[in-house]
């Protein structure tokens, strides 16, 4: 793969990365929300698992480019 290619793909990446980020604090924020309402979290907490699993394959991703990029120069 070339450079240009990895760079682009890197940028992607790392916008995967931030919205990651940002979905899992907003699904804490909604978590602790419902908790303090005394509501169910079931729901709430299993689909902050899923997005807390997502930005870890996010990040491994990210990395994998980074490492790339790296190999190359």
């Amino acid at each position: 793969m070339d450079r240009a290619l990895l760079e682009r793909h890197l940028v992607q990446a790392e916008l995967h990365v931030t919205q990651g980020e940002h979905h899992v604090a907003r699904q804490r924020e909604i978590v602790v929300g419902l908790a303090d309402d005394g509501r169910d979290l079931r729901m709430a907490q299993a689909l902050l698992t899923q997005f807390q699993n997502m930005l870890a394959l996010h990040i491994a991703h990210r990395d994998l480019v980074r490492t790339e990029l790296a190999a190359i120069g």
